[in-house]
């Protein structure tokens, strides 16, 4: 699929990162005994949470054909597949963000390869900051809903062949997936709430008077990444559930300056919890496929 501009040929990066990311799948996919069901976006604050994998592969993303690297620290960009609660899961290791300077098309390719390899269910993972004043650092919130206020959509430009371009939205978060997910947690000992994530484009901290707005738009939880994921997991027709870890309070909740040390520091305090409700969570879905 092309475009003309200018009298000139112009790729379309949907298509040119959807043919890109089933390359990447059948390479792996030719090193896999079978297709694990169950995917992890692992983010800041979960890069613990696969203590308790099995693993069976570990392939770093530089050893992937096309795919991105990250270059955020606490994203390990690391490919693990293993077993889990008697599940063989595919977990991604880190993950690219918009501010990275890099197109939509590089922040959903995981997604994308995920799809093609075969997966049918996916769970997101990131840090944020807590809007809610009920919320504190070292929370977990599972996520029931999100805004955009990312300025960008992945789904913009040519539509992909064979996949929906207006992509409904209305259930992004899979109720029953939602469900096991704040209950693994429970299970797990966590601190958990329900609630809705907005996402800004980033990569400096909002200010006090921006969350006081977003506040009032309803959201619970700010971040910088995962809804762009979402839009495209759901394009690709898997079902999709996303957890944040709460790491600090946003700006004007707390007297602390914001810092990203703060959300690794969090992450690795409260990270046998993660890993814990990654287990509960593959335990509940293997007894159910």
């Amino acid at each position: 699929m092309v475009t003309l501009v200018q009298g000139k040929r112009k790729a379309n990066p949907q298509r040119t990162s959807s043919s890109a990311a089933e390359r990447a799948a059948e390479a792996v996919r030719k090193r896999l005994p079978g297709i694990p069901p169950l995917a992890w976006v692992l983010g800041s604050g979960f890069h613990g949470a696969p203590r308790r994998l099995d693993v069976e592969l570990d392939v770093p993303y530089a050893s992937i054909p096309a795919f991105p690297q990250p270059s955020v620290p606490g994203h390990q960009g690391r490919l693990l597949v293993g077993k889990m609660g008697g599940l063989r899961v595919v977990v991604l290791c880190g993950r690219i963000h918009f501010y990275e300077g890099r197109g939509m098309e590089a922040v959903t390719f995981g997604v994308r390869f995920l799809a093609a390899l075969g997966a049918k269910a996916l769970v997101l993972t990131n840090a944020a900051g807590g809007i809610n004043r009920s919320f504190r650092p070292g929370d977990f919130m599972v996520v029931a809903d999100h805004i955009n206020l990312m300025g960008a959509n992945p789904l913009t430009g040519e539509p992909v062949p064979g996949l929906q371009r207006f992509v409904d939205l209305s259930r992004a978060y899979d109720p029953e997936l939602t469900r096991d997910l704040l209950k693994s947690a429970v299970r797990a000992g966590a601190r958990v709430h329900r609630g809705v994530y907005l996402a800004v484009s980033g990569p400096s901290y909002e200010t006090p008077a921006e969350i006081r707005a977003f506040s009032t738009l309803g959201a619970d939880a700010v971040g910088m990444s995962t809804v762009p994921e979402v839009i495209v997991a759901r394009q690709c027709g898997l079902r999709v559930a996303a957890v944040s870890c709460i790491t600090n309070m946003a700006a004007g909740r707390s007297p602390e300056p914001l810092s990203h040390e703060e959300v690794l520091s969090t992450g690795k305090r409260v990270e046998k919890i993660a890993a814990a409700m990654f287990a509960e969570f593959c335990h509940t879905y293997a007894e159910k496929d």
